[in-house]
């Protein structure tokens, strides 16, 4: 059964990104589609309870099974979202991980204060308990800005980005930041207007690409 995403979320920039992951050959959008969202995947899982050994394997093999699916992609807006297909296939990864994990700690017991031996399998996290849904929005949105700030940073002089990451993202004075910089504090303003369009428009784009 091919996998289908709402169109309606999408669009058609990143709608072409999506479709180019039919090509197993691109590697210019496999990468850009990889540093989008290995943050996301990564810090989902963590949030989980895994290690970030454990984590790291549920961002591989999450990007597998996007591979594997992408042959059969096509767009039904009666199905659902990448965002919530994504959340899905990142759920079902976390899950695997730790039934391998139980599988592997099976016969361990860890002996109590009282004397008495429990499994180490008890001691575990339980995924199920996790508001999936809560953590995946803010880790989103949190990841969104992350990707668009990359990406903005590629657009802009490394002073105006290092203007721009003291001003706004630290929140430092603009006196304090001039001083610092050594630059007047009409280049502070102008850094923070440049690099925050840029970055309210990249937020933008993401936003309205797998939403």
């Amino acid at each position: 059964m091919g996998m289908t995403f709402n169109g309606t979320d999408l669009i058609p920039t990143r709608r072409s990104l999506l479709t180019r992951l039919k090509d197993w050959g691109d590697q210019a959008g496999w990468q850009e589609f990889f540093d989008t969202y290995w943050r996301l995947i990564h810090s989902v899982a963590l949030k989980a309870g895994l290690t970030d050994a454990e984590a790291q394997d549920v961002v591989q093999e999450t990007m597998l099974e996007v591979a594997k699916k992408m042959p059969g992609f096509r767009y039904d807006p009666a199905v659902g979202s990448f965002k919530g297909w994504l959340l899905h296939t990142t759920q079902w990864k976390i899950s695997a991980q730790f039934k391998r994990r139980r599988r592997q700690r099976r016969e361990v017991r860890l002996p109590e204060a009282n004397g008495t031996a429990t499994s180490a399998l008890e001691r575990l996290p339980d995924p199920i308990s996790l508001d999936w849904d809560k953590v995946w929005e803010a880790e989103w949105e949190r990841n969104l800005l992350e990707a668009a700030l990359e990406k903005v940073k590629l657009r802009v002089s490394p002073e105006q980005f290092e203007i721009f990451y003291l001003h706004v993202l630290k929140e430092q004075p603009v006196k304090e930041v001039a001083a610092t910089l050594e630059v007047s504090a009409g280049r502070v303003y102008l850094a923070r207007h440049r690099v925050g369009r840029l970055l309210k428009s990249e937020v933008r784009r993401l936003q309205r690409s797998v939403s």
